[in-house]
């Protein structure tokens, strides 16, 4: 018997990155993302995803993989075999994570008072909408005033990105928390 498994895609705000639906769990808890097959060892599924070349970063969310792929390469290329790797991988009933994983957030037990209320902030009003377009944004650090966050996914890289940390989270955050006096990316860990 011959299984067979139908796999959607999405755009992104970012053309680089395409949103794929498998229509299956992919993490029941929390995010990854990898740029290189180095920091991807913990994930067999973002490994095989790493072989094809051209693929530069591999975001795995809740039901939904998003894939950056280098500027220089067109999507019509890379799909087909991003779709039957992923296919055949959940086919096989591979699992997605080895059993040793890492934690799958920063614990923010020693956190401000101000960094709590930012973290439900973006937790509540800002990750649900970014996850629609393959994307995750992550709370690192508050200092001086300003909100320092983590672009995963579609978010990495997009050209949207600084007009939605700008106009769109800065704002919300400085509207709800006046301590907030600016936000800002930083690269991923």
């Amino acid at each position: 018997m011959v299984l067979i498994m139908y796999i959607q895609t999405e755009t992104t705000p970012n053309p680089q990155t395409l949103k794929f639906l498998p229509e299956k769990t992919v993490l029941p808890n929390g995010t990854r993302f990898y740029t290189s097959s180095m920091m991807a060892e913990e994930s067999p599924l973002a490994l095989t995803l790493f072989e094809v070349n051209g693929v530069n970063a591999v975001f795995l969310g809740s039901d939904f993989i998003t894939i950056t792929k280098d500027s220089a390469l067109d999507w019509s290329l890379l799909k087909p075999d991003l779709l039957t790797r992923i296919m055949d991988f959940f086919v096989a009933g591979h699992p997605v994570l080895f059993a040793k994983e890492k934690p799958v957030a920063k614990s923010h037990e020693n956190a401000s008072d101000i960094e709590k209320e930012i973290i439900e902030l973006i937790d509540a009003r800002v990750r649900p909408s970014v996850a629609m377009d393959g994307g995750d944004i992550i709370f690192h650090s508050f200092k001086d005033g300003i909100v320092y966050l983590e672009m995963h996914g579609s978010c990495s890289g997009c050209p949207s990105s600084t007009v939605t940390l700008k106009q769109g989270i800065e704002n919300m955050l400085k509207h709800y928390i006046p301590e907030v006096l600016a936000v800002e990316a930083v690269e991923e860990n």
